[in-house]
């Protein structure tokens, strides 16, 4: 399953308003979950054979999709006044290292940006610390903060999303 699949997969997801969607390929799993208007995704591939055998085994065939699908009941309509998360104009701000997320520069101290905050090119948004070092991480984008997706000291993966940026 290439990577614009799973794209079109959440798309259709967002699109759609169903709550959670499973498609299984061979031994590949995709599982894409819609919780409070954000999109996770969890992705199974089995562990990669080294020797020429395998390497050239012809490729699984594909399965199709489940013909009817089972929506979830609506969602409770947000509180007045609260940003709508499933805004497709909303930019992620993702992880680009493994480590843990800091808000802010010490503990006690004021965080790096914070709801509400416009944002520019250069801002520091948090820090990352991976193998003892401080990523200072920087806005990309400019625009204004919507969410904060992960809670300090919380481990991130590469790629996880952050924070959720309503762009200029």
């Amino acid at each position: 399953m290439t990577i614009e699949e799973i794209r079109e997969l959440i798309q259709t997801v967002c699109a759609t308003g169903v709550a959670e969607l499973e498609v299984q390929r061979g031994e590949n799993r995709v599982w894409i979950k819609r919780t409070v208007g954000v999109v996770t995704q969890e992705i199974h591939v089995p562990a990669q054979h080294t020797s020429a055998a395998h390497a050239q085994a012809a490729p699984a065939p594909v399965t199709p999709a489940p013909e009817s699908v089972t929506v979830a009941a609506p969602q409770a309509a947000p509180p007045p006044g609260s940003p709508d998360l499933t805004d497709p104009s909303l930019e992620v701000v993702k992880s680009p290292i493994v480590g843990t997320f800091y808000e802010a520069p010490a503990p006690g101290s004021p965080a790096f940006v914070s709801v509400g905050d416009a944002i520019k090119p250069g801002k520091i948004l948090c820090i990352i610390e991976s193998m003892k070092l401080m990523n200072e991480i920087e806005a990309e984008i400019s625009g204004t903060i919507v969410k904060r997706l992960v809670d300090n000291g919380q481990p991130v993966e590469y790629g996880e999303a952050l924070y959720l940026v309503k762009p200029n």
